[in-house]
């Protein structure tokens, strides 16, 4: 406790950022502190876990120090440890966890476990203080696509999933196939945007009707054969014509399901997580969908999309807040149900 403020560590190491942030009350960022692997990972094409865990590693005891330095703070300060438990990769998972509970053992302070998409879902609650349950989530990164109903800070319904790759895993493979580099999503973004979104009719999948549920695999495969088959014939593919018409298919689906899901729960809001919710073009198109049927829409700041500390840290405070605290058996859970 400082200057009468409830102070919750938040300690995020579910794929390959190993951040750490303080937050006051669930929702006042006192600090957020982001080690980034991109740089490693980038001549692999994509994040290879086992070297993903030797950076965290090697990374988290400078940037949990950084973290409460730049907060003015000492961990006697701190009065809750919060830690991703799941899902992700379970080395990552586990550096983070061990971290956690070795300061929760040595401090005697209270250790939350938390989801790794509810933790991506709260970081609406620091970006809006307004905003409180419940809302419909459109949850969409490089391992996940959710539509979940929020009944409560603590309450979830999954009510669409991806079927196989999730909406980031699909444009890390399509910018692959270009040539692009990695990540994929801010570089196939940026290339859209010199495109015509209309000049490729890729497939749109729907799946069964009123489906909620997502697949990509389609479209991945749709972008694959046309590059090949110009290739074949000698033709010049245009990068931004396929880049602007592969984002567009992408997002005709999931601002048609997640508009579909809200109207069918009567809700009149929209949040928007994870690392794609920083995508330009999911912003521009659900931002019009939301306004023509009347409902409000949420998004974060790009900082508080990709993964950090600040989301973990507000989950864990509002699961502290109704009871739920863990103990040293707390484990990593790659695969964990928001759910379940």
């Amino acid at each position: 406790m400082k200057d009468g403020q409830f102070i919750t560590m938040g300690i995020e190491s579910s794929c390959d950022e190993t951040a750490i942030a303080i937050v006051a009350d669930g929702r006042k960022v006192l600090s957020n502190i982001i080690s980034s692997q991109i740089a490693v990972h980038k001549v692999f094409g994509g994040v290879v876990p086992e070297i993903a865990s030797r950076h965290h590693l090697h990374n988290i005891n400078g940037v949990y120090q950084q973290a409460l330095d730049e907060a003015g703070i000492t961990i006697d300060d701190v009065d809750l440890i919060g830690v991703t438990c799941g899902p992700g990769l379970v080395g990552a998972l586990l550096i983070g966890l061990a971290h956690a509970k070795a300061v929760a053992f040595a401090t005697g302070k209270p250790l939350v476990g938390v989801h790794h998409i509810q933790g991506h879902i709260s970081a609406n609650y620091v970006q809006s203080p307004e905003l409180e349950p419940p809302f419909m989530a459109l949850v969409v990164s490089g391992g996940h696509t959710h539509i979940v109903d929020v009944k409560g800070y603590n309450s979830f319904e999954v009510l669409g999933r991806t079927r196989d790759d999730a909406v980031g895993e699909a444009f890390d493979k399509v910018a692959r196939v270009l040539g692009l580099g990695y990540p994929g999503g801010p570089l196939i973004d940026k290339l859209a945007k010199e495109g015509n979104p209309e000049a490729i009719e890729f497939p749109r999948v729907y799946l069964e009707k009123d489906s909620l549920d997502f697949s990509f695999s389609g479209i991945k495969t749709g972008v694959l054969n046309y590059i090949n088959g110009q290739r074949q014939k000698g033709i010049e593919i245009n990068n931004a014509d396929v880049a602007a018409s592969f984002q567009q298919a992408v997002m005709d689906v999931i601002v048609t399901k997640t508009v579909r899901a809200a109207k069918q729960r009567h809700q009149k809001r929209i949040v928007v997580a994870g690392g794609v919710g920083a995508n330009s073009k999911l912003r521009d198109m659900l931002g019009k969908a939301c306004e023509k049927e009347g409902i409000k829409m949420y998004v974060p700041a790009p900082i508080l999309c990709t993964d950090n500390g600040v989301m973990i840290a507000c989950a864990a405070y509002y699961k502290y807040q109704a009871g739920m605290e863990s103990d040293f058996t707390l484990d990593a859970f790659p695969n964990l149900a928001l759910d379940a």
